[in-house]
Protein backbone atom coordinates (compact mmCIF):
# COMPACT_ATOMS: atom_id res chain seq x y z
CA UNK A 1 0.00 0.00 0.00
CA UNK A 2 2.73 2.53 1.27
CA UNK A 3 2.63 5.75 2.71
CA UNK A 4 1.43 9.14 1.09
CA UNK A 5 2.97 12.23 2.48
CA UNK A 6 1.50 15.71 1.78
CA UNK A 7 3.52 19.10 1.90
CA UNK A 8 1.86 22.51 1.66
CA UNK A 9 4.17 25.11 1.09
CA UNK A 10 2.26 27.42 2.38
CA UNK A 11 1.32 30.60 1.12
CA UNK A 12 3.06 29.69 -2.07
CA UNK A 13 0.54 30.16 -4.93
CA UNK A 14 0.97 30.42 -9.06
CA UNK A 15 -1.01 33.19 -9.97
CA UNK A 16 -4.45 34.63 -9.76
CA UNK A 17 -7.65 33.53 -9.74
CA UNK A 18 -10.31 34.12 -12.41
CA UNK A 19 -12.10 35.50 -9.02
CA UNK A 20 -9.46 37.14 -8.02
CA UNK A 21 -11.12 40.38 -8.71
CA UNK A 22 -13.58 39.96 -6.06
CA UNK A 23 -10.53 39.68 -3.18
CA UNK A 24 -8.19 42.87 -4.54
CA UNK A 25 -5.75 40.33 -5.76
CA UNK A 26 -5.71 40.77 -9.70
CA UNK A 27 -2.38 40.38 -10.75
CA UNK A 28 -0.57 38.32 -7.69
CA UNK A 29 1.68 35.70 -8.53
CA UNK A 30 3.70 34.77 -5.91
CA UNK A 31 5.65 32.07 -7.31
CA UNK A 32 6.27 33.77 -10.50
CA UNK A 33 7.32 37.78 -9.03
CA UNK A 34 9.30 36.10 -6.01
CA UNK A 35 11.35 34.27 -8.50
CA UNK A 36 11.77 37.15 -11.22
CA UNK A 37 12.66 39.94 -8.67
CA UNK A 38 15.08 37.21 -6.94
CA UNK A 39 16.42 34.97 -9.77
CA UNK A 40 16.49 32.32 -7.22
CA UNK A 41 17.13 28.66 -8.75
CA UNK A 42 15.55 25.73 -7.79
CA UNK A 43 17.65 23.39 -9.36
CA UNK A 44 15.99 20.34 -7.79
CA UNK A 45 12.20 21.38 -8.11
CA UNK A 46 12.94 22.37 -11.50
CA UNK A 47 14.08 18.59 -12.56
CA UNK A 48 10.69 17.89 -11.08
CA UNK A 49 8.73 20.18 -12.97
CA UNK A 50 8.35 23.07 -10.92
CA UNK A 51 8.89 25.07 -13.83
CA UNK A 52 6.46 23.45 -16.19
CA UNK A 53 3.38 24.60 -14.26
CA UNK A 54 3.77 28.30 -14.89
CA UNK A 55 6.51 30.41 -16.99
CA UNK A 56 9.02 31.62 -14.28
CA UNK A 57 12.42 33.05 -14.95
CA UNK A 58 14.80 30.84 -13.45
CA UNK A 59 13.24 27.76 -13.12
CA UNK A 60 12.63 25.95 -16.44
CA UNK A 61 10.44 23.73 -17.63
CA UNK A 62 11.95 20.25 -18.48
CA UNK A 63 10.83 17.02 -20.49
CA UNK A 64 10.21 13.91 -18.42
CA UNK A 65 10.16 15.15 -14.86
CA UNK A 66 10.35 13.48 -11.70
CA UNK A 67 6.89 14.43 -11.04
CA UNK A 68 3.75 14.88 -12.49
CA UNK A 69 2.56 18.65 -12.42
CA UNK A 70 -0.40 21.01 -12.42
CA UNK A 71 -2.17 23.74 -10.70
CA UNK A 72 -5.19 23.62 -8.46
CA UNK A 73 -8.02 26.05 -8.13
CA UNK A 74 -9.66 27.40 -4.57
CA UNK A 75 -13.64 26.99 -4.95
CA UNK A 76 -14.65 27.92 -1.30
CA UNK A 77 -15.12 31.79 -0.71
CA UNK A 78 -12.22 33.28 1.07
CA UNK A 79 -8.33 32.81 1.09
CA UNK A 80 -7.15 32.12 4.22
CA UNK A 81 -5.11 29.71 5.47
CA UNK A 82 -7.95 27.51 7.59
CA UNK A 83 -10.13 27.42 4.16
CA UNK A 84 -7.30 26.32 2.28
CA UNK A 85 -6.45 23.31 4.36
CA UNK A 86 -10.20 22.77 4.72
CA UNK A 87 -10.42 21.97 1.41
CA UNK A 88 -7.24 20.19 0.66
CA UNK A 89 -8.73 17.82 3.12
CA UNK A 90 -12.31 17.00 1.30
CA UNK A 91 -14.41 19.93 3.46
CA UNK A 92 -16.81 22.30 1.47
CA UNK A 93 -17.00 25.45 2.72
CA UNK A 94 -19.55 27.03 1.33
CA UNK A 95 -19.77 30.34 3.02
CA UNK A 96 -16.27 32.91 3.96
CA UNK A 97 -15.75 32.99 7.69
CA UNK A 98 -15.99 36.69 8.85
CA UNK A 99 -13.48 39.24 8.68
CA UNK A 100 -12.87 42.65 9.47
CA UNK A 101 -11.42 45.04 7.83
CA UNK A 102 -12.49 48.05 9.86
CA UNK A 103 -11.73 46.08 13.37
CA UNK A 104 -14.07 44.47 15.21
CA UNK A 105 -17.68 46.35 16.21
CA UNK A 106 -18.13 47.61 19.58
CA UNK A 107 -20.47 44.73 20.44
CA UNK A 108 -17.97 42.21 20.53
CA UNK A 109 -15.25 44.64 22.18
CA UNK A 110 -17.61 45.16 25.11
CA UNK A 111 -18.33 41.87 26.06
CA UNK A 112 -14.39 41.33 25.74
CA UNK A 113 -13.57 44.00 28.21
CA UNK A 114 -16.47 42.95 30.49
CA UNK A 115 -15.88 38.74 30.26
CA UNK A 116 -12.02 39.29 30.73
CA UNK A 117 -12.06 42.17 33.19
CA UNK A 118 -9.81 44.51 31.32
CA UNK A 119 -10.32 48.05 30.82
CA UNK A 120 -10.48 48.51 27.23
CA UNK A 121 -8.23 47.86 24.23
CA UNK A 122 -5.76 49.06 21.92
CA UNK A 123 -5.31 48.81 17.93
CA UNK A 124 -8.71 46.93 16.77
CA UNK A 125 -8.05 47.15 13.23
CA UNK A 126 -6.05 45.03 10.54
CA UNK A 127 -2.49 45.11 11.40
CA UNK A 128 0.96 43.49 10.26
CA UNK A 129 1.75 41.71 13.78
CA UNK A 130 5.38 42.88 13.90
CA UNK A 131 4.11 46.57 13.89
CA UNK A 132 1.44 46.98 16.15
CA UNK A 133 3.66 45.30 18.98
CA UNK A 134 5.85 48.48 17.68
CA UNK A 135 3.25 51.09 17.95
CA UNK A 136 1.29 50.06 20.86
CA UNK A 137 3.54 47.95 22.99
CA UNK A 138 4.48 50.54 24.93
CA UNK A 139 1.10 52.01 25.57
CA UNK A 140 0.18 48.29 26.72
CA UNK A 141 2.21 48.03 29.22
CA UNK A 142 1.37 51.57 30.77
CA UNK A 143 -2.15 50.93 30.52
CA UNK A 144 -2.18 46.98 30.80
CA UNK A 145 -4.96 47.12 27.93
CA UNK A 146 -4.37 44.26 25.65
CA UNK A 147 -3.58 44.61 22.21
CA UNK A 148 -6.47 43.43 19.69
CA UNK A 149 -5.77 43.15 16.32
CA UNK A 150 -6.84 41.41 13.14
CA UNK A 151 -5.87 40.93 9.31
CA UNK A 152 -7.44 40.23 5.77
CA UNK A 153 -7.62 36.58 7.42
CA UNK A 154 -10.82 35.69 9.58
CA UNK A 155 -8.73 35.98 12.74
CA UNK A 156 -8.88 37.44 16.25
CA UNK A 157 -5.39 38.46 17.54
CA UNK A 158 -4.47 39.16 20.97
CA UNK A 159 -1.03 40.54 22.16
CA UNK A 160 0.11 41.04 25.46
CA UNK A 161 3.47 41.28 27.04
CA UNK A 162 4.38 38.65 29.22
CA UNK A 163 5.37 40.41 32.43
CA UNK A 164 2.12 42.61 32.04
CA UNK A 165 -0.26 39.28 30.96
CA UNK A 166 1.16 36.05 32.12
CA UNK A 167 0.76 33.90 29.10
CA UNK A 168 -1.57 31.88 30.76
CA UNK A 169 -3.59 34.74 31.57
CA UNK A 170 -3.68 35.46 27.75
CA UNK A 171 -4.56 31.98 26.92
CA UNK A 172 -8.03 31.89 29.31
CA UNK A 173 -8.49 35.17 27.44
CA UNK A 174 -8.22 33.86 24.34
CA UNK A 175 -10.66 30.39 25.29
CA UNK A 176 -13.31 32.99 26.59
CA UNK A 177 -12.65 34.95 23.16
CA UNK A 178 -13.36 31.73 21.45
CA UNK A 179 -15.98 29.79 23.05
CA UNK A 180 -17.89 32.97 24.33
CA UNK A 181 -17.95 35.77 22.05
CA UNK A 182 -16.42 34.90 18.57
CA UNK A 183 -19.44 32.17 17.95
CA UNK A 184 -22.29 31.88 15.53
CA UNK A 185 -21.84 35.13 12.82
CA UNK A 186 -18.91 36.16 14.33
CA UNK A 187 -17.24 32.18 14.20
CA UNK A 188 -13.11 33.71 13.06
CA UNK A 189 -11.72 31.10 11.72
CA UNK A 190 -9.05 31.72 14.32
CA UNK A 191 -8.42 33.28 17.75
CA UNK A 192 -4.92 33.98 18.16
CA UNK A 193 -2.96 34.42 21.26
CA UNK A 194 0.24 36.48 20.52
CA UNK A 195 2.60 37.01 23.40
CA UNK A 196 5.79 39.08 23.07
CA UNK A 197 8.52 39.92 24.97
CA UNK A 198 11.55 43.26 25.07
CA UNK A 199 10.98 46.96 25.45
CA UNK A 200 10.13 49.34 23.51
CA UNK A 201 12.29 50.18 20.38
CA UNK A 202 13.22 46.15 20.89
CA UNK A 203 9.89 44.46 21.06
CA UNK A 204 9.92 40.64 20.26
CA UNK A 205 7.06 38.29 19.55
CA UNK A 206 7.66 35.03 21.58
CA UNK A 207 6.54 32.50 18.58
CA UNK A 208 7.23 29.30 20.46
CA UNK A 209 4.52 30.14 22.44
CA UNK A 210 1.84 31.32 20.08
CA UNK A 211 -1.54 29.33 20.34
CA UNK A 212 -4.01 29.08 17.70
CA UNK A 213 -7.42 28.35 18.60
CA UNK A 214 -9.23 27.42 15.64
CA UNK A 215 -12.78 25.89 14.64
CA UNK A 216 -13.25 22.06 14.92
CA UNK A 217 -13.35 21.09 11.67
CA UNK A 218 -16.14 19.42 10.67
CA UNK A 219 -16.32 15.83 9.65
CA UNK A 220 -16.09 13.81 7.34
CA UNK A 221 -13.01 15.12 6.35
CA UNK A 222 -9.87 13.02 4.81
CA UNK A 223 -8.37 12.48 7.83
CA UNK A 224 -11.38 11.34 9.55
CA UNK A 225 -11.78 8.96 7.09
CA UNK A 226 -8.41 7.82 6.76
CA UNK A 227 -8.64 7.07 10.39
CA UNK A 228 -11.88 5.31 10.67
CA UNK A 229 -10.49 3.19 7.89
CA UNK A 230 -7.71 2.41 10.43
CA UNK A 231 -5.33 4.05 9.15
CA UNK A 232 -2.67 5.87 10.70
CA UNK A 233 -2.47 9.56 9.94
CA UNK A 234 0.46 11.94 11.29
CA UNK A 235 0.70 15.77 11.29
CA UNK A 236 3.37 18.32 11.32
CA UNK A 237 3.64 21.74 11.96
CA UNK A 238 0.35 24.33 11.83
CA UNK A 239 -1.56 21.40 10.63
CA UNK A 240 -3.19 20.53 13.88
CA UNK A 241 -4.26 24.54 15.09
CA UNK A 242 -6.06 24.42 11.49
CA UNK A 243 -8.19 22.00 12.03
CA UNK A 244 -8.63 21.94 16.17
CA UNK A 245 -9.46 18.66 16.26
CA UNK A 246 -6.41 15.95 17.96
CA UNK A 247 -8.96 12.66 17.81
CA UNK A 248 -8.15 13.56 13.44
CA UNK A 249 -4.14 12.20 14.09
CA UNK A 250 -2.54 9.19 15.51
CA UNK A 251 0.11 11.94 16.47
CA UNK A 252 1.14 15.43 15.90
CA UNK A 253 4.02 17.90 16.04
CA UNK A 254 3.99 21.49 16.51
CA UNK A 255 7.43 23.25 14.57
CA UNK A 256 8.79 26.39 15.08
CA UNK A 257 10.12 26.85 11.76
CA UNK A 258 10.69 25.30 8.05
CA UNK A 259 13.94 24.10 9.46
CA UNK A 260 12.25 22.11 12.56
CA UNK A 261 9.62 21.03 10.29
CA UNK A 262 11.60 19.67 7.32
CA UNK A 263 13.64 17.58 10.11
CA UNK A 264 10.61 16.43 12.16
CA UNK A 265 9.60 14.83 8.47
CA UNK A 266 12.86 13.63 7.50
CA UNK A 267 12.36 11.60 11.03
CA UNK A 268 8.91 10.77 10.43
CA UNK A 269 9.32 8.80 7.50
CA UNK A 270 11.91 6.10 8.15
CA UNK A 271 9.65 5.47 10.97
CA UNK A 272 5.91 4.93 9.53
CA UNK A 273 4.46 2.25 7.14
CA UNK A 274 1.20 2.31 5.11
CA UNK A 275 0.55 5.74 6.87
CA UNK A 276 -1.08 9.58 6.10
CA UNK A 277 1.48 12.53 7.05
CA UNK A 278 0.27 15.59 6.66
CA UNK A 279 2.81 18.55 6.92
CA UNK A 280 2.60 22.32 6.47
CA UNK A 281 5.76 24.35 5.57
CA UNK A 282 4.95 27.99 7.59
CA UNK A 283 7.86 30.04 6.89
CA UNK A 284 7.18 31.48 3.51
CA UNK A 285 4.12 32.81 4.61
CA UNK A 286 4.25 33.63 8.00
CA UNK A 287 8.04 35.20 7.86
CA UNK A 288 8.19 36.35 4.26
CA UNK A 289 5.08 36.91 2.95
CA UNK A 290 3.13 38.49 5.84
CA UNK A 291 6.15 40.70 5.80
CA UNK A 292 7.06 41.81 1.93
CA UNK A 293 10.16 40.05 1.46
CA UNK A 294 10.98 38.51 -1.04
CA UNK A 295 14.39 37.55 -0.49
CA UNK A 296 13.34 35.89 2.01
CA UNK A 297 11.05 34.27 0.22
CA UNK A 298 13.03 33.27 -1.92
CA UNK A 299 15.54 31.56 0.33
CA UNK A 300 12.98 29.67 1.90
CA UNK A 301 11.93 27.81 -1.62
CA UNK A 302 15.37 27.14 -1.23
CA UNK A 303 15.66 25.72 1.93
CA UNK A 304 12.93 23.40 0.66
CA UNK A 305 15.04 22.48 -2.79
CA UNK A 306 17.75 21.45 -0.90
CA UNK A 307 16.24 18.94 1.12
CA UNK A 308 14.07 17.60 -1.54
CA UNK A 309 16.66 15.04 -2.71
CA UNK A 310 17.11 13.32 0.80
CA UNK A 311 13.20 13.31 1.06
CA UNK A 312 13.14 11.77 -2.55
CA UNK A 313 15.58 9.50 -1.30
CA UNK A 314 13.56 8.01 1.74
CA UNK A 315 10.38 7.37 -0.75
CA UNK A 316 10.12 3.82 -1.12
CA UNK A 317 8.31 2.52 -4.26
CA UNK A 318 4.68 2.53 -3.03
CA UNK A 319 5.05 5.72 -1.65
CA UNK A 320 3.52 8.88 -3.02
CA UNK A 321 4.89 12.71 -2.13
CA UNK A 322 2.50 15.47 -3.23
CA UNK A 323 3.81 18.86 -2.76
CA UNK A 324 1.25 21.78 -2.82
CA UNK A 325 0.26 24.85 -0.65
CA UNK A 326 -2.74 26.61 0.37
CA UNK A 327 -3.30 29.88 -1.02
CA UNK A 328 -0.81 32.68 -2.20
CA UNK A 329 1.15 35.61 -0.04
CA UNK A 330 2.82 37.79 -2.94
CA UNK A 331 5.35 39.18 -1.30
CA UNK A 332 5.77 41.60 -4.06
CA UNK A 333 2.56 43.81 -3.65
CA UNK A 334 1.74 46.52 -1.89
CA UNK A 335 -0.88 44.06 0.39
CA UNK A 336 0.96 42.19 3.37
CA UNK A 337 -1.74 39.34 3.18
CA UNK A 338 -3.06 36.40 1.34
CA UNK A 339 -3.69 36.36 -2.60
CA UNK A 340 -6.50 34.57 -4.05
CA UNK A 341 -4.10 32.33 -6.24
CA UNK A 342 -3.87 29.06 -7.89
CA UNK A 343 -1.70 26.90 -6.18
CA UNK A 344 0.84 23.67 -7.54
CA UNK A 345 0.60 20.62 -7.41
CA UNK A 346 3.74 17.96 -7.92
CA UNK A 347 3.61 15.00 -7.91
CA UNK A 348 5.95 12.37 -6.49
CA UNK A 349 6.89 9.73 -9.47
CA UNK A 350 5.37 11.01 -11.90
CA UNK A 351 4.48 7.35 -12.68
CA UNK A 352 1.74 7.45 -9.62
CA UNK A 353 -0.53 9.88 -11.22
CA UNK A 354 -2.82 9.60 -14.55
CA UNK A 355 -0.47 11.83 -16.29
CA UNK A 356 2.60 14.02 -16.43
CA UNK A 357 0.42 17.05 -17.27
CA UNK A 358 -2.28 16.83 -14.44
CA UNK A 359 -3.63 20.54 -15.75
CA UNK A 360 -5.91 22.84 -13.53
CA UNK A 361 -7.72 21.13 -11.21
CA UNK A 362 -11.22 21.88 -10.70
CA UNK A 363 -11.00 21.58 -6.86
CA UNK A 364 -8.61 21.76 -3.86
CA UNK A 365 -10.32 19.01 -3.17
CA UNK A 366 -9.00 16.93 -5.83
CA UNK A 367 -6.02 16.07 -3.27
CA UNK A 368 -8.28 14.16 -0.37
CA UNK A 369 -10.10 12.26 -3.16
CA UNK A 370 -6.29 11.60 -4.43
CA UNK A 371 -5.10 10.62 -0.83
CA UNK A 372 -8.63 8.69 -0.12
CA UNK A 373 -8.43 6.63 -3.39
CA UNK A 374 -4.30 5.91 -2.77
CA UNK A 375 -5.68 3.66 0.07
CA UNK A 376 -8.68 2.56 -1.02
CA UNK A 377 -10.98 4.01 1.24
CA UNK A 378 -14.94 4.97 -0.04
CA UNK A 379 -15.73 8.33 0.18
CA UNK A 380 -18.67 10.92 -1.10
CA UNK A 381 -15.67 13.78 -1.47
CA UNK A 382 -16.84 16.17 -4.51
CA UNK A 383 -13.25 15.66 -6.33
CA UNK A 384 -11.20 13.78 -8.46
CA UNK A 385 -8.11 11.92 -7.79
CA UNK A 386 -5.53 12.40 -10.35
CA UNK A 387 -3.56 9.07 -8.97
CA UNK A 388 -3.33 6.53 -11.89
CA UNK A 389 -6.24 4.23 -12.47
CA UNK A 390 -7.69 5.91 -9.72
CA UNK A 391 -11.81 7.39 -10.33
CA UNK A 392 -13.48 9.33 -8.20
CA UNK A 393 -16.24 7.92 -6.67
Amino acid sequence: MGNVYVIVLDGVGTGHQEDADKYGDRGSNTLGHVIARTGVKLPNLEKSGLGNIIPLDTVLPVQNPLAAWGKMRELSPGKDSTTGHWELAGIEVDQAFPTYPKGFPEPILKAYCKMTGVDGVLANRPYSGTDVIRDFGEEHMVTGKPIIYTSADSVFQIACHEDIVPVEKLYEWCEIARHEIMINEHAVGRVIARPFTGKPGAFERLSDQRQDYSLVAPRPNMMSLLSDAGIKTYSIGKIIDLFADKALFTQYRKTINNAEGISQFLSIMSAVENSFVFVNLIDTDQLYGHRNNPEGFAESLAEFDRALPAILGKLKKEDVLIVTADHGNDPTTPSTDHAREFVPVLVWPATAAESENLGIRNTFRDLASSVLHKFGVANEVKGKSFLQNRAAI
